[in-house]
């Protein structure tokens, strides 16, 4: 299964008709979520908080019925149904998301402050849910033809790399490897240059963490990107074109850290597709 998360805005709209495809490309069934305060979601039948809670629900039953729609228009032919989750949207969803295959969710809701680019529910479930986790701003514009994956090197990253590939071949598109090794330094600047056979040696990285999963998508054409430059830099660029950009929750080296520091929140906040943040198996 593979569940999206709305909460009535463009974004959650917008995922809802990412995860139809990708439910209907994998023959996957798909639920639609939405969370709610729980006192509201327990149907109180007396008191002063009964109005109030009736509001909410119905609120909840026509953001849920909104997206719904979305979807039947996007992919009719997919199994979905609803749930409306109790408590705190992040907790409420990677709890319903513990069995789940993949769990969508738009890159901002209509809380919080104006002008931040991720909320807060997008950066509370991606690198901390069970299952992959699929940011969605806006939809491509046009069938894109390539997936990016940030590669470190690290048995960590490793999901990544697998998810990807199987996200390439599932679409039938290429895919495209990058590995960064030059980042900042303390003090300001970049590090000098690697020497040739340094460069050589991390391609030959590279190509060995590709390798495993290569082997079991033989169908996927790979191209090999070793960068040097800003991480936050390198692989916004290479995502430009893209339909979706992969990265572990966990790296190494200049990809540590690469969701829950500030380089994967400007990636979250930043790229040009959708993107997909894999933890460890």
């Amino acid at each position: 299964m593979i569940i999206v998360g709305v909460d009535g805005s463009a974004a959650g709209l917008e995922a809802a008709a990412w995860a139809a495809r990708e439910a209907a490309l994998r023959g996957s069934s798909l639920r639609v979520a939405h969370a709610m305060p729980k006192w509201a979601s327990e149907k109180p039948g007396h008191g002063p908080y009964m109005d109030v809670a009736k509001w909410m629900r119905e609120g909840a039953e026509s953001v849920v019925g909104e997206a719904l729609d979305r979807i039947g228009e996007q992919e009719g032919d997919v199994a979905v149904d609803s749930a409306l989750l109790p408590g705190d949207a992040r907790i409420a969803l990677m709890k319903a998301a513990e069995e789940a295959e993949l769990l969508v969710v738009g890159n901002h809701g209509l809380g919080g402050f104006r002008g931040l680019l991720v909320g807060s529910v997008a950066l509370g479930v991606a690198g901390r849910a069970a299952c992959p986790v699929v940011v969605v701003r806006t939809l491509p514009a046009n069938d894109r033809r390539k997936i990016v994956v940030g590669v470190d090197g690290s048995p960590a990253n490793a999901a990544a790399v697998e998810f990807a590939f199987a996200e390439a071949s599932l679409h039938d598109v290429e895919l495209h490897a990058v590995h960064v090794w030059r980042g900042l330094v303390a003090g300001g600047g970049f590090e000098a240059a690697a020497s040739v056979q340094e460069e050589d040696g991390l391609r030959a990285m590279l190509t060995e963490a590709l390798a495993e999963a290569a082997r079991r998508h033989p169908d996927v054409k790979v191209t090999e990107h070793v960068v040097n430059g800003h991480p936050v830099e390198v692989i916004k660029e290479a995502s430009e074109g893209a339909g979706l950009l992969v990265v572990g929750s966990r790296g190494r080296g200049r990809l540590a850290g690469l969701v829950l520091g500030s380089v994967g929140n400007a990636l979250l906040e930043h790229a040009d597709c959708p993107v997909a943040v894999i933890p460890p198996r």
